[in-house]
């Protein structure tokens, strides 16, 4: 049986950070499926191509990491591609307090979905989408938080 296990998030945008744990879980699983879940009542600051594209070109040397997009809940998600594990970061202990509970509820609701935690590592820990959406949208550098593909994007050399 094939190991798959769904990543999900908004990635607007994708961060070093994101990357770290993605690149970090790829010898753990056969498959990783990036899943962008969409949201028809949130803003985002890059559009869902957008940000398909940076993935893909992100991981292009990866074949093992997929990018889709979802709605509705995460578990169905992961049932309907039949992962049954689903990947998450966690940062601090903020963090940690709130991906147990997602887990929890998970768990509860998907009992055959495992939640796999990976601590980021102490560089990556300050990133977040939130925080480089601001220093992008306020053309700030930010070379030292997302990958090259979306560099390029903001801005062209």
């Amino acid at each position: 049986m094939s190991k798959i296990a769904v990543f999900p998030g908004s990635f607007d945008p994708i961060t070093l950070g994101h990357v770290d744990i993605i690149t970090r879980a790829i010898p753990l699983f056969d498959t990783i499926i990036v899943a962008i879940g969409t949201n028809s009542q949130k803003k985002y600051l890059f559009s869902l191509n957008e940000r398909v594209a940076f993935i893909k070109e992100t991981f292009k040397d990866h074949p093992s990491v997929q990018v889709q997009t979802y709605t509705g809940l995460t578990v169905t998600f992961c049932r309907e591609v039949n992962a049954r594990y689903l990947l998450r970061g966690v940062r601090s202990a903020h963090d940690f307090e709130f991906e147990r509970n997602i887990a929890q509820l998970n768990q509860a609701i998907a009992p055959e979905i495992d939640t796999i935690l990976l601590v980021s590592q102490p560089q990556f820990s300050h990133i977040s989408s939130t925080i480089v959406r601001e220093i992008i949208a306020y053309k700030g550098d930010a070379h030292s938080f997302v990958p090259q593909p979306v560099l390029n994007h903001v801005a062209p050399s």
